[in-house]
């Protein structure tokens, strides 16, 4: 949302991108808890599903390339907006895989 109001003129640059790096590396550790949690309780394929992401953002921290850079962020606009929108579709297809297997197992155990 924030870089579409970028985009539109709505924000300048320097509020976008102070407002999206404050929660990038939050949202890496999070990752990382799930998956970490998914590991140690025995989910291997809820761990699978989110390992990819899990290299991802693992490959962006160590190149660097995880923040949002004022001066070129213009320049990277249409690219973020596709890689945000990539990660939020994968992220809400593994909060209903979740949510699927969590029903699953509890209308298991009533049979």
């Amino acid at each position: 949302m924030t870089l579409a109001d970028l985009e539109f003129d709505y924000i300048n640059a320097y509020d976008t991108s102070s407002r999206i790096n404050m929660v990038i590396v939050p949202e890496f550790v999070l990752q990382g808890i799930f998956s970490l949690l998914f590991l140690l309780s025995g989910h291997w394929i809820m761990f699978l599903f989110s390992a990819p992401l899990l290299y991802y953002n693992a490959r962006l921290y160590q190149k660097r390339k995880h923040l949002i850079d004022v001066t070129e962020i213009f320049n990277h606009l249409n690219v973020e907006k596709k890689r945000r929108l990539v990660k939020l579709v994968y992220l809400v297809f593994l909060l209903f895989l979740s949510l699927f297997w969590m029903i699953w197992s509890l209308l298991e155990d009533d049979y």
